[in-house]
């Protein structure tokens, strides 16, 4: 499996990733849309990788893995790749089970295997106990013990989720673009809810991990990811370090497994 294409279908965004030998090679972040074809995959597929000067040819690419939380989403997107790269092998992760790494849930299946493949690749570049906290449609907190054993997290509404509802359920409350505020007390109505968003989400994070360090019981790393990744890691206390593109690589770590590959030390860290 040298050369891999990795695909994350989420409520939100749907990530793309070209990989080589386990080295992104390059990547986009698109919206996520469930009206759209196969045909209009097959379009989109093909304008980005037409757009690439520096990668192998496409036809070289003999193994994609697709994950996703959108049912709708999948099999247009699947189809669409089919038409772009031929007989290419795709397969689809539809379950977080038989990933490579135990999962303490009840039941295993109800896990998004997104978070399985967080917390895969997680656990395989820091091999200690860790919580992951993506800032997707959700905001999840995922944490693995110390052996490598998946134990369960917490679900939030995401940022986006909790600015949208302001905005619907407030009449004079205008939506606003989540931002870094140059202070806490806003001196404006815009400011005081980008205040409010910013300011509350970090105290959320930081105040649920430091609940997770105490019950945990054992000294863990926490790693950012998702969109908006960078914007709130920048404001916490908690928060050590940040990887945006953690699922793409999480992906290719399961494809491995999945092949049966052994893997070492192949994924390159940002």
């Amino acid at each position: 499996m040298k050369y891999c294409i990795v695909i994350d279908i989420g409520n939100t965004n749907t990530v793309i990733g070209l990989l080589q030998s386990g080295s992104l090679l390059s990547d986009w972040r698109i919206s996520t849309s469930t009206t759209r074809t196969s045909d209009e995959y097959h379009l989109l597929f093909s304008q980005l990788f037409d757009q690439l000067s520096d990668v192998p040819d496409m036809s070289l690419y003999d193994y994609a893995i697709i994950s996703s939380v959108v049912p709708g989403s999948t099999q247009p997107c699947v189809d669409g790749l089919k038409k772009v790269t031929g007989t290419i092998n795709i397969d689809v992760i539809d379950s977080a089970e038989n990933l490579g790494m135990p999962i303490d849930y009840n039941p295993p299946q109800d896990v998004g295997a997104d978070r399985i493949i967080n917390a895969i690749a997680a656990y395989d570049r820091f091999k200690s106990a860790l919580v992951v906290v993506d800032f997707g449609t959700a905001t999840t907190f995922d944490c693995i013990s110390g052996s490598g054993t998946y134990l369960g997290g917490v679900i939030v509404p995401g940022i986006d989720i909790s600015a949208e509802a302001l905005y619907q359920r407030a009449a004079k409350l205008p939506r606003v673009d989540l931002r870094a505020p140059k202070q806490v007390i806003g001196k404006s109505t815009v400011e005081s809810i980008q205040s409010g968003l910013f300011h509350g989400y970090t105290s959320l994070v930081d105040g649920i991990i430091e609940r997770l360090r105490i019950e945990m019981g054992e000294p863990i790393i926490t790693l950012a990811t998702g969109g908006l990744a960078q914007v709130l890691a920048s404001s916490s206390k908690q928060i050590e370090h940040c990887d945006e593109l953690l699922t793409l690589r999480g992906l290719y770590l399961a494809a491995a497994t999945r092949q049966k590959t052994t893997l070492r030390a192949v994924l390159q860290q940002p």
